[in-house]
């Protein structure tokens, strides 16, 4: 029987875009306080790009910095996944732009889209191909700029996202790293979180910014998340044969921290080891996790060798888990 072969994560980055709204600058645009939105989601702040600045720009820079953690050149990368769905262009892919900012060039890369679920689809597909010996070094980034199809007039919508990106770079390893991860997807939810345009579909200009904007039934939101994020934690568990107890870290999908706090109380885990970085950015989509999983690492939160749970939800429905061990 041949040694397994592990996707191990060498370096961890992330970016924020420099301009920064608070609550209370949302106050001053849409009929809102900063009580209501901290109360009812943890947010306090969110960052927004500038004008002219793209979910590439802002993968870009997550990249460079995880590329930099992990000691690895450009031309050293096997493979580029990112995880969006805002990419800039409809095509070429975010993926591949980023990869000929970074000189890359050649190796294969392609977006990934399961909204807030991206990067742990990412993950998941990086994983697959260091497994099956088919890349030895992965970059693998989720990025978003939410903020351009909020209709800012929405208070449901408007106060709970942000844009930003992280980005981690896997390597094949005999010894550790990512155990197991567990994806699903339900389409039949469709209406309850979406952006109800698109190339095939059409877009409608007669509706305000064209039409793109979030939708979402909030409270239907929040339950199927809650209990989707309670399925794939017992399912992680289960399929490593671990008790609860064992995981030293959970790092959410940074959404709302009401939903945080229940998938805490779910595995019976502390909040002082769930990693929280909602308050700092709102719900940042697929960029969300490996910014939590950055700021965790350079904080020194995070310890080479402890056991990491990730997980997502979002709109699709999708959502899914990462255990791994750091």
């Amino acid at each position: 029987m041949t040694d397994r072969i592990y996707a191990r994560i060498a370096g961890t980055g992330s970016y924020l875009p420099a301009q920064v709204l608070t609550n209370e600058d949302l106050a001053q645009r849409v009929e809102t306080s900063d009580e209501w939105i901290r109360t009812r989601t943890g947010i306090r702040q969110r960052h927004v790009a500038a004008e002219g600045e793209t979910t590439v720009d802002l993968a870009y820079q997550a990249s460079l910095r995880a590329l930099e953690a992990a000691g690895v050149q450009p031309e050293e990368i096997d493979l580029i996944v990112l995880g969006t769905t805002t990419p800039d262009l409809i095509f070429p892919s975010s993926a591949c732009l980023l990869q000929h900012r970074l000189g890359a060039n050649g190796c294969p890369a392609f977006d990934v889209n399961a909204a807030c679920s991206g990067f742990v689809y990412a993950l998941t597909v990086a994983d697959k191909f260091i497994q099956s010996g088919a890349a030895k070094t992965v970059l693998v980034v989720g990025a978003e700029t939410l903020t351009r199809m909020l209709d800012w007039s929405d208070r449901s919508t408007c106060v709970l996202f942000g844009d930003g990106a992280g980005a981690v770079v896997l390597k094949a390893d005999s010894e550790t790293g990512i155990l197991s991860t567990h994806l699903h997807a339900d389409g039949g939810k469709k209406e309850l979180l979406w952006n109800p345009v698109g190339v095939s579909a059409g877009f409608k200009p007669e509706e305000h910014n064209a039409g793109v904007r979030v939708l979402m039934t909030g409270n239907e939101v929040f339950k199927h998340a809650v209990k989707a994020l309670d399925s794939v934690v017992e399912e992680t568990l289960e399929a490593n044969g671990l008790d609860r107890h064992e995981i030293d870290w959970l790092i959410p999908h940074q959404a709302n921290l009401r939903i945080i706090e229940a998938t805490a109380k779910r595995l019976d885990m502390p909040m002082e080891r769930v990693i929280v970085t909602v308050d700092k950015h709102g719900n940042t989509s697929s960029g969300s996790v490996p910014l939590a999983l950055d700021e965790a690492v350079r904080s020194g939160k995070v310890q080479r060798g402890q056991l990491l749970l990730l997980e997502a939800f979002g709109g699709g429905f999708t959502w899914g888990s990462a255990l791994l061990r750091y």
